[in-house]
């Protein structure tokens, strides 16, 4: 039964649930969840978690995530990139030296209106299905989180940039690039958008879905999929913990063990290395707050 991350360098024209369910179809699992959507236009670190493993996706969408994306100014769309409508096309007049100074005001913590064409539901309806219909409704700003925000490529003056953006979980990257474009007073909208890191991932540990499909092809699929602790360890979360066999039957059967002297919160693992799951010490006594051994 298959069970671990994969690593994938979405295509773009994919949705985050079209490669859930063609992977879903090639490890014959059910079980699959990816950590952090991707629109369709966009490519990238895609982690997905593939059986047992998808219990970690709680976790592993919470990070922050860190993308190149292309600001194109003088142009408002109505999805805010380039795959929308245009509403209005402005001239340019801008310098780096003045988008510099405008992405000053971006950075830190910052209040962003999810956009229309997004999955954010209001009274239980997702937006893009009352922009479909062409419908606005009224949005509240939701604080997110830019720790860094800089200008990788463009000219000296022009319209057209690439950005390099590392955000909180929820943070629209092309509402960003609307945002920067109003402040500079011409409009902007995304052109393009790459994630290189997530989860604690990166391109270099990514992989097409061509090989992937090779490699299921000649019966080796699994040697692609990470063992779910790889992320805990990427991510330093806490200590490692190794139990004896008597105290790991006591883990599994959802028992306490006594853990004199030591409180905090550990990966567990089994003296034979397999990984049991996260685990809590409170008042000299250890359970497993979230288990992912095969049961």
């Amino acid at each position: 039964m298959a069970s671990g991350i994969i690593i994938i360098d979405k295509p773009a024209g994919w949705t985050s649930m079209d490669v859930c369910a063609k992977l879903r179809g090639m490890f014959h699992e059910k079980r699959v969840g990816h950590a952090g959507t991707l629109d369709p236009m966009a490519t990238g670190v895609l982690p997905v978690f593939i059986g047992r493993a998808t219990r970690a996706v709680e976790f592993a969408a919470g990070s922050d995530k860190e993308y190149i994306a292309g600001l194109k100014l003088g142009v408002v769309t109505n999805t805010q990139d380039t795959t929308g409508e245009v509403l209005e096309e402005r001239p340019v007049d801008v310098t780096r030296d003045q988008l510099l100074a405008a992405l000053e005001r971006f950075t830190g913590d910052i209040q962003q209106l999810p956009p229309m064409w997004s999955a954010v539901k209001v009274n239980g309806k997702k937006l893009y299905e009352l922009a479909r219909k062409g419908k606005e409704v009224e949005r509240r700003p939701r604080p997110v989180t830019i720790r860094a925000l800089e200008v990788l490529d463009g000219p000296e003056a022009g319209a057209d940039f690439v950005l390099r953006v590392v955000c909180s979980k929820g943070t629209y990257v092309r509402t960003l690039c609307h945002d920067i474009g109003q402040a500079l007073g011409c409009g902007g909208c995304m052109s393009s958008l790459r994630r290189v890191k997530a989860a604690g991932f990166t391109l270099e540990d990514s992989v097409g879905l061509e090989a992937v499909q090779a490699a299921v092809d000649r019966g080796e699929g699994e040697s692609l999929l990470l063992p779910v602790d790889e992320y805990f360890a990427r991510s330093g979360w806490r200590a490692k913990a190794t139990v004896r066999p008597a105290a790991e039957k006591k883990l599994r059967n959802g028992a306490f063990v006594a853990t004199p002297g030591v409180e905090g919160e550990f990966r567990v693992y089994s003296q034979s290395g397999e990984f049991l799951g996260l685990g809590s010490s409170e008042g000299a006594r250890l359970r497993l707050i979230k288990s992912f051994f095969e049961v």
